[in-house]
């Protein structure tokens, strides 16, 4: 994911810097021939200067990335970042020189060069202050920030926190250590020792917690295989730092922080920004356009549900989404109303009583759901995904099903690859839990739009 992040970042500064580029090379044409500043007359246009931003963009991004300015371990100073811009900027304007007298394009504006020449390194050194400034305010004000608790305060544990504080860009905070033979309060660099490792359940119930690393010897192997399944128990993500040959479970990867590889146990396709970016925005567009089409059943339903049966239209009930938060999930009511105590610890049944006329068809057609939509545009679900259960639920399956809180390592969806393979309802929840844990480590926009078009096919199926 570190890496993952980066190459997503760097796209954007590539993007950034492009344009700064072309906008550059805009201005300095402006001041050139459109201003009183440097009265010339104009030979070519705007648009035969344009031209040469094919050769411009690739010489320039190869030699800014030829110079490190877009590796994960930059220089840690503006001044120092600046000075390496200077320099490229020189060599760029050299080359273009070079460019111009081999080609014998003997009417290209020098001036124009020039003034080029000190607006793109101008501008690009503005803009490395601009975004470093906002990140750094971004990631004060508590948004892209990674709550990491480490497990084992000794060598390893010390070695992972400065790699940690010397690439600020990854925006981790170890909130603390676990640690056996290290006392409570005991500081490593910023962080403390908060407990040993018989208080990871405590630690983890009481904190906001990312993800876990691990970094105890490997000769307890036992032990960091019990931390293992209590971190995938509780859904909290696990990664190790080896020095470790014994590790658990599926679909490892290797990601790095500077020269320090780190060991994730399970691979989430998900986690990586771009792939979280697309699924995002077809998310948005999609729920958009779906209650567009559907606005008029959407208003009839409300309707009907008023009519049928006293009580609110859209009835509204706890569930546990992404990385376990609670979240409340819209459904048109289909039920009667009734004591909130006893409904939130009650399966639904064929033959309910609860149901009302009307609900018990809303039901059948799944157009009670209809409203999860919303849920979609405010962030707490997606189009596709596990399906979401309730906090009671949650925990009764985390302690009789292994791993069944990794479905919490993506946003739950209205429908998904368990639902469309039969299993809803009164069904089978170690074979759902199955097809979730499939889902979250093998997603892919092929699977997602298959999943949506078997949905229309399924939407019938077990449902009541």
């Amino acid at each position: 994911m570190i890496r993952e992040n980066q190459r997503f970042l760097n796209m954007i500064f590539v993007c950034i810097d492009m344009a700064i580029l072309a906008f550059s090379l805009i201005f300095a044409w402006y001041i050139r021939f459109e201003t009183s500043l440097l009265p010339f007359k104009n030979n070519w246009g705007l648009n035969y200067y344009l031209m040469f931003l094919l050769f411009i963009l690739p010489i320039y991004i190869f030699l800014y990335y030829s110079s490190g300015l877009y590796r994960p371990h930059r220089t840690k100073s503006i001044a120092s970042e600046s000075i390496t811009i200077v320099k490229i900027n020189v060599i760029g304007l050299l080359l273009l020189i070079t460019l111009l007298y081999v080609t014998h394009l003997v009417n290209f504006s020098r001036y124009l060069l020039a003034m080029f020449a000190i607006s793109s390194t101008t501008f690009t050194i503005v803009e490395r202050i601009i975004l470093r400034k906002s990140l750094r305010f971004i990631r004060s004000k508590g948004f892209n920030i990674k709550h990491i608790l480490v497990i084992g305060a000794g060598d390893l544990g010390k070695k992972f926190a400065c790699k940690i504080k010397q690439n600020e860009y990854i925006g981790y905070n170890i909130i603390g250590y676990l640690d056996d033979n290290i006392e409570n309060g005991h500081k490593v660099l910023d962080s403390k020792v908060i407990g040993n490792i018989n208080d990871l359940v405590h630690v983890i119930l009481t904190n906001r917690i990312d993800k876990a690393v691990i970094t105890i010897s490997p000769i307890h192997y036992k032990v960091i295989e019990d931390i293992v399944d209590t971190l995938e128990k509780y859904g909290v993500e696990a990664e190790i730092v080896p020095d470790y040959y014994r590790y658990f479970p599926a679909n490892p990867y290797i990601d790095l922080i500077d020269d320090m590889p780190i060991i994730k146990l399970r691979y989430v396709p998900l986690d990586k920004s771009f792939n979280h970016f697309i699924k995002r925005i077809l998310d948005i567009v999609l729920a958009i356009a779906i209650i567009i089409i559907t606005s008029p059943i959407l208003v009839l339903t409300a309707l009907m549900v008023k009519i049928s049966s006293p009580g609110p239209v859209i009835f509204k009930q706890e569930r546990v989404g992404l990385h376990r938060k609670e979240f409340n999930i819209y459904k048109f009511r289909s039920m009667k109303v009734q004591d909130e105590k006893y409904e939130k610890y009650q399966w639904t049944s064929e033959d309910d009583h609860r149901k009302t006329k009307f609900g018990s068809f809303i039901r059948k057609s799944n157009i009670d759901e209809l409203p999860q939509l919303f849920n979609i545009l405010k962030g707490d679900m997606s189009l596709i995904g596990p399906r979401p259960e309730r906090p009671h639920f949650v925990d009764k399956f985390r302690d009789e099903i292994p791993k069944y809180m990794i479905k919490h390592y993506v946003r739950p969806g209205m429908t998904g690859l368990a639902q469309v393979n039969g299993f809803r309802g009164n069904t089978s929840i170690k074979k759902r839990i199955e097809y979730d844990i499939y889902y979250v480590e093998n997603w892919n926009l092929k699977m997602d739009i298959k999943i949506f078009f078997m949905t229309f096919i399924h939407a019938f199926r077990n449902a009541y």
